[in-house]
This record gives structure tokens, C-alpha cells and sequence, in this order.
């Protein structure tokens, strides 16, 4: 349920907007929450843990103008007019005015590449690139939720047997089981996250289970947000078609020489564009992603982020919605209690059978015991 259907599935009668429930109906809380979930992520990825001039500044100038070379001298062949006539005229130079671009690019990159809107859009996209974000980098937490009912359940269950067996009501099993399905699911939601911070309670020192596994987590998130997010690809795709094109554009035709026409550079554009068309083993897009070292990057901030800040990494998953599960799970409790009663698993009947077998069980004890006392 936190996760799908990825799309809304049930009638839409009336269903608030990005709410996982309508009148009859649900959608993943993840999917239905994805704009306000990337937002909060973004935010944390663009203030807290990485700046892009920071990750451009490794990039060596002249290394990545050659590996660009081949690519924009093509574009300029095939896009421009006279191309090949450029392409021929520029060959030796290119190399050298890509680098007066890529220096410029790395003092100004802020002004031509939205960090927010990259991984922003990634995620609004394709709602399953959120949906697997959570579910690699939780995926221990999220085995704790299944695996932590049966023990929950199993020592509630208990106290439900208790309880019935002094109470054999029509309505014990129901009520019961509602109980067991809410506390269960509240149990195991606040261990995962509370308390934030390590807190001595008597011997033990207490911390939720997503704050306790920071270091392994930072590692999952940065691995993933390194090879889906922030890639070369996606970055230069932002570059040549997001919504600072212009200002790339514009960066272009200061840098390149003034002789060189803007055809030539609107083609010199192209090539970026066609760049990000390529695979990820493409030789520019494998330098470029080695070089801005996004993962280590991330993974050594993400580590260093003190147990609250990075708590909300992945809270905001259940924090919202937390009651909406954790009262589906008392609903799912008493629907298991009312099958309970349905096919006699339990209740009054059981009850009567528990107290005919007690009375047959004492009526055969008083019958051996009365000829021994007429003898004695």
C-alpha cells in the first residue's frame, strides 16, 4: 500500500488532490505524494548535500574539450550550413575553444544548470524512479514492517486469546483483532524512526532503526541518486534542452570567437543535444560522471548529517499518511477477526464446546469416583 498501485485505481467519485485515497479507491502513498516527496528530497540534495560548482570544478578543461570534440565537429558537419566546410576550418581549433567553454561553463554553471529542477524532474517523470529510490535504500526498514506483525501480532495475539477466553462475546474477536492490526502497525512505525537521536534507557542506548543504519543507507542513496539522478546524461540534457537553455545558448556565442557564425554554434548546441542521446559507457558521459564524484560525494555528506536531518530522508514516506496505515491495519485487524468468527475459528461457539467438553470430562470423574466411595 505505500507503494502501489503506481496509478490511482477505483472510482473517482471524489479524491483530494495527490491524496492515496478517494472514495473508492487507492493509489501508493509514495505515487500519490511524488511531487511533495521530491520536493522535500531536492531541497535536502541542493542545500544540504551538493553543489554543483563544487562537482564541476574536478571536471579538467582541456581532457573533457577533447573527449566533446569528435561529437560537436560532427554536429557542426551535419547541422550547419556549409558545414563541412567549418567543420574542416574549425578541426584544429576546436579542441582549444571547447576549453574556453568548458571554463566558462564551470565559472558560471549555476546560471545555466538548475540543480533542483534536475532532480526534480527526474522524479516527477517517472513516479517508479521514487518508488525504487525508496525501496533500495529502505529496504531493510521495509522487511522490519512485514517481518516485526508476526512478532507483534504473535504477543498480541496472546493478550487476545486472554481476553476472549474471559470475555467469549460475538464481538471480542473483532475488537480484538482491530486492536492487534492498530498496535502492530503503530509499534513498528515509530521503532523505525524514534528516537531520532541515540537515548539511554536504562542498560540500552535506543535509536530508530533508519537513523542506526546511516551509514549504510548514505551508501544505497548515493549509489543511487549517482547512476539514476545525476548522471552526465541527464546533466548536459538539462543543459541543452532545460529551462536554462537560453542562458547556455547565450554562453555558447560570448565564449566561442565572433567570426564563428551563431549557425555554427546553434549546431555546436545540437551536438550537446545528440551528446545526451548517447549511452552512459559513451567516453565523454564515463569522464564526466568520474569526475564530478557525485557518489562519494553524497555518501560522504550524507553520513556526516546529524541523525535528525538525515531522518528525513525517508520519514516523510509514512510521516504524512502514518495514521491513514496504521488505521488500515486496525481495519485488516478486525476483518481477520470477523473471518475468525464466520468459520468458528473462535467466540461463542468454541466457547460452549470448551465448557460441554469441561462438564462430560467432571460427569465421568463423579461416576468412577461414586462406586469407590459406596465400597469404601
Amino acid at each position: 500500500m505505500l507503494f502501489y498501485p503506481i496509478e490511482y485505481i477505483g472510482v473517482e467519485v471524489y479524491r483530494e488532490e495527490n491524496c492515496p485515497y478517494g472514495f473508492l479507491g487507492w493509489q501508493g502513498v509514495v505515487p500519490a505524494r511524488t511531487e511533495r516527496m521530491a520536493k522535500r528530497l531536492t531541497d535536502i540534495v541542493s542545500t544540504k548535500l551538493l553543489s554543483l560548482k563544487e562537482a564541476f570544478s574536478h571536471v579538467e578543461p582541456m581532457p573533457f574539450a577533447r573527449l566533446l570534440s569528435p561529437t560537436i565537429e560532427e554536429s557542426i558537419r551535419q547541422n550547419a550550413p556549409n558545414g563541412k566546410i567549418w567543420a574542416w576550418l574549425m578541426s584544429p581549433f576546436l579542441p582549444l575553444a571547447l576549453r574556453m567553454v568548458v571554463v566558462e561553463l564551470q565559472e558560471n554553471i549555476d546560471d545555466v544548470l538548475d540543480l533542483e529542477t534536475v532532480v526534480l524532474t527526474a522524479f516527477l517523470r517517472d513516479k517508479l524512479v521514487l518508488v525504487d529510490l525508496f525501496q533500495n535504500v529502505a529496504k531493510s526498514e521495509l522487511e522490519f514492517l512485514v517481518i516485526s506483525g508476526s512478532y507483534f501480532g504473535f504477543v498480541l495475539g496472546l493478550a487476545q486469546m486472554v481476553t476472549w477466553a474471559a470475555v467469549p462475546k460475538p464481538w471480542t474477536l473483532p475488537v480484538a483483532g482491530a486492536f492487534v492490526g492498530y498496535a502492530t502497525n503503530w509499534i513498528a512505525i515509530k521503532l523505525l524512526f524514534d528516537p531520532a537521536e541515540p537515548t539511554p534507557v536504562g542498560p540500552f542506548i535506543m535509536q530508530g532503526l533508519f537513523e542506526k543504519r546511516q551509514p549504510e543507507v548514505s551508501e544505497e542513496f548515493s549509489v543511487f541518486l549517482s547512476s539514476r539522478v545525476l548522471t552526465s546524461k541527464r546533466l548536459i540534457d538539462e543543459m541543452a534542452n532545460g529551462k536554462k537553455k537560453d542562458e547556455f545558448e547565450r554562453l555558447l556565442r560570448r565564449t566561442v570567437p565572433f567570426v564563428i557564425p551563431d549557425s555554427v554554434v546553434d549546431a555546436a548546441a545540437e551536438g550537446l543535444r545528440q551528446l545526451a542521446l548517447e549511452d552512459a559507457d559513451h567516453p565523454t558521459h564515463v569522464y564526466l560522471d568520474h569526475k564530478l564524484a557525485i557518489r562519494g560525494t553524497l555518501c560522504t555528506r550524507l553520513q556526516a548529517l546529524s541523525p535528525t536531518d538525515f531522518e528525513d530522508l525517508l520519514h516523510p514516506v509514512f510521516q504524512q499518511d502514518e495514521i491513514i496505515l496504521i488505521v488500515v491495519g486496525g481495519i485488516l485487524g478486525a476483518a481477520a477477526g470477523f473471518v475468525q468468527l464466520r468459520f468458528g475459528w473462535g467466540g461463542p461457539t468454541t466457547a460452549k464446546r470448551v465448557q460441554e467438553a469441561v462438564v462430560r470430562a467432571g460427569k465421568s470423574g463423579r461416576s468412577k469416583v461414586a462406586p469407590a466411595v459406596r465400597q469404601h
